[in-house]
């Protein structure tokens, strides 16, 4: 997927980029690249591959659960890395109020790079891990979206992403194929966090066979205080 046939998809689904956007995004498909040479950020690297693989799946959530995002909508975005999925959906949405934890000073550093290259407004940096951040009174349930790609499996991921949504917010999680085993295996640990899936959507990325999965769920509960545990034990005992 060339810059043009991206530009193109996404008009098909009603989004027309302007140019600011555009440009946005070939600057950051440069930067990463730049980047990528000093600081593991990413293996893919071809530009029709970055455009396919970063950031048109980062926007598939946009795409799909397009009434969950509200112009005024805060986002989190658990284990970013190199800025995905948060960074493209705030340039198809420049108003979302977006706030990004890693645990990596390095991926930091090129995100804070990125976003004042990008002239991104409303972005915020959070060097930490999820499940410290989780129970940080300034985050902990004050988001209405989160998101995570590609960080962990659905049980331990919820744990990570679910305490810091608030009630009523939505928690989405970017999949590869073949996802509703790991959902059906996390309802255990999505009721005990306050969570409810309610839609998991399999889609095919266009002009390729690339499979990706997403989960939507819903904040029905506040999440214990208890969750999510300290550092490494979701990972290591998940909530089955």
């Amino acid at each position: 997927m060339n810059p043009e046939q991206f530009v193109q998809e996404l008009s098909k689904c009603n989004f027309k980029l302007n140019e600011n956007q555009i440009n946005q995004f070939n600057q950051y498909f440069n930067s990463l690249i730049e980047a990528n040479k000093h600081v593991n950020l990413t293996r893919i690297t071809a530009e029709d591959d970055v455009y396919l693989k970063h950031f048109y799946d980062s926007i598939t959530p946009l795409l799909t659960f397009s009434t969950v995002f509200k112009s005024s909508s805060s986002l989190c975005d658990v284990g970013a890395g190199a800025g995905f999925p948060s960074i493209p959906l705030k340039i198809m949405m420049p108003e979302l109020q977006v706030t990004i934890v890693d645990s990596l000073g390095k991926r930091l550093n090129f995100l804070q790079g990125l976003i004042t290259q990008l002239n991104l407004k409303n972005v915020a940096l959070v060097h930490g891990r999820a499940e410290d951040v989780g129970q940080n009174k300034q985050y902990r349930e004050q988001f209405d979206i989160v998101t995570a790609r590609a960080v962990a499996n659905m049980a331990v991921l919820s744990e990570y992403c679910l305490p810091l949504v608030k009630k009523g917010g939505n928690f989405i999680a970017l999949k590869g194929p073949k996802a509703e085993d790991e959902l059906k295996s996390s309802q255990k640990a999505l009721t005990t966090l306050g969570g409810k899936a309610i839609a998991l959507k399999e889609l095919q990325l266009p002009q390729s066979t690339e499979d990706r999965t997403l989960i939507l769920v819903k904040k029905v509960q506040p999440t214990p205080k208890k969750y999510p545990r300290q550092a490494g034990t979701p990972h290591r005992k998940p909530i089955h």
